[in-house]
């Protein structure tokens, strides 16, 4: 009798969690001819929206003010959208069909305009088309970080210090991670409008993805390396580190802290500063990720094309890029000609345009480079960011105005290193010697890293000026780390859905439990 009841409370727990789910809508959205899944689609509910990601899927927060009735939209370019209640969505995929390109007679009607005369037409109507003024947007950022050494070469020359030898120098090679991904994630209100300096955010929630077991210890790197100082090197000694043609000088009492010993536990004073600085640590940790998020996502909508200072400048300076008329589609029941835009000469980028044919606003626009950015070698030192694409997606607000609603970034560098390196303690006290000890090392290193960071808009609302000043940043949120990924940690709210490497990273230290 007792097992009958635990499983009736089991099964009641299941249908109760069941229903908590079914609170939020995930399905995917296909090619219903190719069955290919269709990225970046659009999905409004209620006038929010969400953006498939580049499987096709998406998931859509169900709350309070929401019906089984209210209609569920979903369109893309090149597809005939859909539109039909939530009661009839009762598969986990829907299926778009691409859309026959009929022509209205409004593209009739302007189907001779030349490329560059569209281009003109979207200069002109930029500020009427596009929402600058102070705002709150609810939005989702995801950031995905991946790293790999592809070198981590040297060649041990001399040491004088018998602990700082070959062996030790593979062991600190070694704890270093030759691939490595880092992901992280927030849920946040960001209040401003296009200036730099106007912008404050809130956070709602927060996760970090990643491998703890593939950090680098610099705790107990630093405490080995701080055991060798003190056996080794004298207290009055400074040290001069060589690299190709150039020294650094590091005078001995930087060194003091290395030389200061342990905290007395009986010192309660001590002890006491020492839980304040701990204290200080962790409230300067939680700003710093506040404002480093901040500023990642400021960076990223600092590029929209229509911003004055924007790097993205081929609409600004539309004199540096030839364009080409493509073709005609739709974007759901708006006619949208399509051009792309490739450098005459100088310029970076190369891409496609999707501009509507009605008001002249870009709705989406695709950008990749067309040569390095940055790129320098001088005395061994190497960087080539090679990587620098994206794209934009804008949905038109109640106002009439053009509001961002998904944007993309993704950029790669590459870093070597390959030039001696020359440690040297000299310490004048000493007769007769002037050097002390010396460590000698060729490094040939290399490393490339990518970063592709997701940023969705679910709703954005105008703001006054009061509002906005009385909002105060608390930073108070530090993320929740996560060793695998846990799809129950978003539940309840609207998010970008995680990719197919996102849904199935597992730490290390958890598959060896």
């Amino acid at each position: 009798m007792d097992k009958i009841i635990l499983w009736l409370i089991a099964a009641l727990l299941t249908v109760v969690c069941s229903t908590v789910q079914s609170q939020t809508l995930t399905s995917r959205v296909l090619d219903s001819v190719t069955q290919e899944p269709i990225p970046y689609a659009t999905v409004q509910l209620n006038k929010k929206g969400v953006i498939t990601n580049e499987e096709g899927r998406f998931s859509f927060l169900l709350d309070g003010t929401v019906s089984e009735t209210d209609s569920l939209f979903i369109s893309c370019i090149g597809y005939a959208s859909i539109g039909k209640p939530l009661k009839e969505f009762s598969e986990n995929v829907v299926y778009l069909s691409p859309k026959a390109i009929e022509l209205n007679p409004v593209i009739v009607s302007n189907k001779n305009y030349s490329a560059d005369e569209i281009i003109d037409l979207i200069e002109e109507n930029l500020d009427k088309n596009y929402n600058t003024d102070l705002s709150q947007k609810r939005m989702f950022f995801r950031d995905s970080y991946f790293q790999n050494f592809n070198k981590t070469d040297y060649t041990f020359v001399k040491s004088t210090i018998k602990e700082l030898n070959k062996k030790f120098l593979d062991s600190v090679l070694n704890t270093v991670p030759k691939k490595s991904s880092y992901y992280t994630e927030i849920l946040c209100d960001l209040y401003g409008n296009t200036e730099e300096d106007n912008q404050k955010m809130d956070i709602i929630k927060a996760s970090e993805l990643y491998d703890k077991s593939k950090e680098l210890d610099y705790e107990k790197l630093e405490e080995k390396f701080n055991e060798i100082i003190k056996s080794n090197i004298k207290r009055d000694s400074y040290f001069k580190i060589k690299s190709g043609l150039f020294g650094t000088k590091i005078k001995g009492e930087d060194f003091d802290e290395i030389f200061e010993s342990d905290i007395d536990s009986t010192d309660q004073a001590a002890l006491e500063k020492e839980l304040e600085e701990k204290k200080k640590r962790e409230i300067d940790r939680k700003a710093n990720f506040a404002k480093y998020r901040k500023n990642s996502i400021v960076d990223m909508m600092n590029d929209l094309f229509y911003l004055d200072d924007s790097p993205l400048n081929f609409i600004s300076k539309s004199r540096k890029y030839d364009y080409t008329l493509k073709e005609f589609t739709y974007m759901g029941e708006d006619a949208v000609y399509i051009l792309g835009f490739s450098p005459k000469g100088s310029a970076d980028y190369q891409g496609t345009l999707y501009v509507n044919s009605d008001d002249f606003a870009i709705v989406r626009l695709d950008y990749e480079n067309v040569k390095s950015l940055k790129k320098f070698n001088l005395l061994g030192i190497s960087m080539n960011q090679y990587l620098n694409k994206g794209k934009m997606i804008f949905a038109k607000s109640t106002n009439d105005k053009y509001d961002l609603r998904f944007l993309e970034q993704e950029e790669g560098t590459n870093v070597g290193i390959r030039r001696p390196l020359k440690i040297i303690e000299k310490n004048k006290h000493v007769k007769g010697r002037n050097k002390q000890n010396e460590l000698f090392v060729k490094l040939d290193m290399g490393t490339i890293g990518t970063n592709k960071r997701e940023l969705i808009v679910f709703d954005s609302k105008p703001i006054s000026k009061s509002t906005y000043e009385a909002f105060k940043e608390k930073n108070d949120i530090l993320p929740t780390y996560m060793p695998n990924y846990n799809p129950e940690f978003w539940q309840g709210y609207s998010i970008i859905e995680p990719n197919k490497a996102i849904r199935e990273f597992t730490s290390e230290e958890e598959i060896a439990k």
